[in-house]
């Protein structure tokens, strides 16, 4: 056999261990999975938070119900919401770590990229990049969100997340972290429509639907977020004060007359 032989065998096998390969189309699963449960979980929790807009007692039904309240006889349990925020972040930080492999390693891939996408001027091109911008930002700001709520859980409620927002002037950090929220996750709903789901379909179609969607959420955490200020700030001057639902209230008044 020949040295031309040896090395074209060589390279052929090389070639069928490439393809062999499947752990690059795996991780890509492994992310898209991820990245849909926590994009579901953010749909979710945004809807959780924003049942201050529909009152005080609605939100305090919303947390006591993950507290275990309405079960266990009338008693909370918040480290059960630590349970659910630990879970979170184990799938967060995962999905941080797969999604971190495509991301530009050096400047000069980041430059090389910039140029390709002012070229071809191109909207996916460009959604690509602020997807990786939001990835970035939120990897620092929805870790620090999440700490807290692991750790202080107790504090969730009408009065306590009102005092994070007015008295401890948290607002622009939330209001950073909801547009980066959004806009990640409505980019990232769409490329996996485009990748998994429905490749075939019209791609102005599901950017309408995506901008519709961001603009939806946004809206409703723009409208959570107000409401949320106004309630720090009437009650800026008893910041540690706990919340008691209106029925309760009545009842007490009731039984003390």
């Amino acid at each position: 056999m020949s040295n031309e032989e040896d090395v074209l065998i060589n390279r052929a096998g090389l070639t069928d261990k490439v393809k062999k390969s499947r752990w690059p189309a795996r991780l890509d699963l492994l992310q898209s999975l991820s990245g849909l449960l926590l994009f579901l979980f953010m749909c979710g929790h945004m809807f959780f938070v924003a049942s201050i807009l529909l009152g005080r007692d609605a939100m305090w039904t919303v947390t006591k119900f993950f507290e275990g309240y309405f079960f266990t006889g009338g008693k909370s349990y918040p480290w059960i919401v630590s349970i659910v925020v630990g879970c979170v972040a184990v799938l967060f930080v995962g999905h941080a770590m797969l999604a971190v492999r495509k991301f530009p390693a050096s400047y000069k891939q980041y430059h090389a990229y910039r140029v390709h996408m002012k070229g071809m001027k191109h909207e996916d091109t460009t959604l690509w990049i602020w997807q990786v911008y939001t990835g970035f930002a939120l990897f620092f700001l929805a870790s620090a969100h999440l700490y807290q709520m692991f750790f202080w859980p107790q504090n969730i409620g009408p009065y306590g997340s009102g005092g994070r927002m007015w008295t401890d002037m948290l607002w622009p950090y939330y209001l950073i972290m909801l547009l980066a929220i959004e806009l990640h996750g409505g980019i990232g709903i769409y490329r996996l429509a485009i990748k998994w789901c429905i490749p075939d379909a019209p791609r102005k179609t599901l950017k309408k639907i995506k901008w519709g969607l961001t603009a939806f959420f946004l809206i409703i955490g723009f409208l959570t977020l107000i409401s949320y200020m106004k309630i720090g700030y009437d009650h800026r001057n008893n910041p540690n004060e706990r919340y008691t639902p209106s029925w309760a209230v009545e009842s007490v008044n009731e039984g003390g007359k």
